[in-house]
Parts: C-alpha cells; structure tokens; sequence
C-alpha cells in the first residue's frame, strides 16, 4: 500500500474492543512495551480482517501535533 506517511512502524494487535459501529484496536509496536491505539468502523475492521495477534504496520500521519510542557 502506497502512502504518503513518513513512518511506517511493524506492530502485533494485542486487544481489539469492539461496538455496534466503531471498534478500537491496539498494537504493541514490535520489541517494545510502547502500545498504540487505532479507533475505526466496524465495517473497516472486518474488511482489514483483523484479530489478535495479527502482524500490522503503524502508520501515523496528523495534521497537528500538539506538544505540551508538564
């Protein structure tokens, strides 16, 4: 899949929630304890055909990104 993303991180989805209509899923980035959190329809996950333990790709790409100092 082509993208214009300047990441593209390998990940394993460890737990999936899912809803009448939206589901979220989480990754655990590869080799570390880092998890990331992906929110989608329901109709996307089932066309991905996603489950645990399935082997993804983490790809980030924002408009904004807001830093805060603590």
């Amino acid at each position: 899949m082509k993208h214009g993303a300047r990441n593209d991180i390998p990940a394993e989805v460890v737990a999936i929630k899912r809803g009448s209509v939206m589901a979220q899923v989480e990754a655990q980035i590869v080799g570390t304890d880092y998890r990331v959190t992906s929110v989608m329809t329901v109709d996307s996950l089932d066309e991905l055909g996603l489950s645990e333990g399935d082997r993804v790709n983490v790809i980030a790409k924002a408009v904004n990104v807001l830093l805060v100092k603590p």
